[in-house]
């Protein structure tokens, strides 16, 4: 009956931190304005934005992109708190996969044990006809990273270890990039195979998504938690398509 677009509209503006009381008192002012339509009460808009269906439809081909994680509070109380009443609350672990436009191509969400690597790599693979490149820094600096990309015909621009040595361990597409990274030096290397890039693929969504929609996650449940970590990224990527159009 309530329409999906209407519950996409009230997810976004409830990852900008209004509660779900306040969602139906939104949509009580906005309804005589509008035909009178009929207002969802807040259960209800509670049980439709935990169960909607988050997609991350970005068009294109031979995408630029760029794997990163990073951690979201789950209360806005404080550190204080942890530490005073000895509770450990723990955090939300984010793993996103940007392109250089600043668009998420995908993003995997769980607890701060969420391994970073495999997470990418399961991104990777599910957008693979998408990809041309693959942006990592030093923590992606693996032999499974290297032989996934030469599987799958996507060129690695991964940040090499510097105590990684020449040899193949496995993986001879890796050996290759040793060698490279080691006779350019990090500056040359970085210029040439447009490293600088990754910034705008991950560090700058993390940036832009907390600072929009905040640093923390208010759920009290974790299956819950979990999908309004997932909802500020898929609605930083409404908002973002909106302004470009």
């Amino acid at each position: 009956f309530y329409p999906n677009s209407m519950v996409e509209f009230l997810s976004i503006l409830h990852v900008k931190s209004f509660d779900y009381r306040a969602l139906e008192g939104i949509l009580h002012a906005l309804s005589p304005k509008f035909n009178s339509f009929p207002v969802i009460s807040y259960p209800q808009i509670c049980r439709r934005v935990n169960s909607m269906d988050i997609n991350f439809n970005i068009l294109g081909s031979d995408l630029i992109v760029g794997a990163d994680g990073s951690g979201i509070k789950v209360s806005n109380r404080g550190d204080w708190m942890r530490h005073k009443h000895k509770v450990r609350k723990g955090w939300v672990k984010v793993v996103i996969l940007g392109d250089k436009e600043g668009n998420i191509v995908d993003v995997r969400v769980g607890n701060e044990n969420l391994n970073e690597n495999k997470s990418s790599r399961g991104m990777v693979r599910k957008n693979k006809k998408k990809i041309k490149k693959l942006l990592g820094d030093g923590l992606y600096d693996s032999k499974d990273n290297f032989n996934l990309c030469k599987k799958l015909g996507i060129e690695p621009v991964i940040k090499i270890r510097g105590n990684s040595s020449g040899k193949s361990d496995g993986s001879f597409l890796r050996k290759k990039h040793v060698l490279e990274y080691k006779k350019l030096g990090y500056k040359r290397w970085a210029k040439e195979k447009e490293y600088g890039l990754r910034w705008l693929c991950t560090e700058g969504i993390f940036s832009a998504v907390k600072r929009i929609f905040g640093e923390f996650v208010r759920a009290a449940k974790k299956r819950n938690a979990y999908h309004e970590t997932k909802l500020k990224f898929w609605a930083y990527n409404q908002i973002k398509s909106l302004s470009s159009a």
